[in-house]
């Protein structure tokens, strides 16, 4: 195999096995299944461009920061905020065999009211369980500027949830 069809090859291998992932992780972060599948194919042909630069064993914790990146420009973006999906619900009522499903609802909702650095924070640290430094270094910003975000966002957070069915710890 040529040099560029190995490259090629394990790419495609690396961004199968990650897409999954990456997606929920960008709708953790924007609310929206579409939208994250926007944010994940930029991600991916971002990462694809500089693959051949990328240290295998740190590429998911790149993909991450570009993912990251792509969200935050993203919101930015005048027509991504006009096209905004409405957060009422439905007029009709869901059926939920799920106990928990309501309490996700809740939270989900209450994420997308955060500002977006604040939410990338939150899911960096507390969804993909990195710690204040590597979401300083996905995030492309100081560990006192996660700091404060996630202690913004936590706060934020709990007015959000505190009349809702959702546990919130004081």
């Amino acid at each position: 195999m040529k040099p560029n069809e190995q490259q090629e090859a394990e790419f495609r291998a690396f961004a199968v096995a990650q897409r999954d992932s990456l997606r929920r992780y960008a709708f953790l972060l924007c609310g929206d299944w579409y939208e994250a599948d926007d944010i994940v194919q930029k991600a991916l042909t971002k990462l694809f461009s500089a693959w051949n630069r990328v240290d295998p064993g740190g590429a998911g914790a790149y993909v991450r920061k570009i993912v990251t990146n792509v969200f935050l420009s993203h919101r930015r973006l005048a027509w991504v905020r006009r096209e905004r999906a409405s957060a009422d619900l439905p007029d009709h009522a869901f059926s939920h065999p799920q106990e928990a499903v309501e309490v996700r609802l809740e939270v989900l909702a209450a994420l997308n009211q955060l500002p977006s650095r604040q939410r990338a924070t939150l899911i960096l640290r507390y969804w993909e369980q990195l710690s204040v430094d590597e979401t300083a270094t996905a995030m492309g910003c100081s560990t006192g500027t996660v700091k404060s975000q996630t202690s913004k966002a936590l706060r934020k957070l709990k007015e959000l949830l505190a009349h809702s069915s959702v546990p919130v710890q004081a």
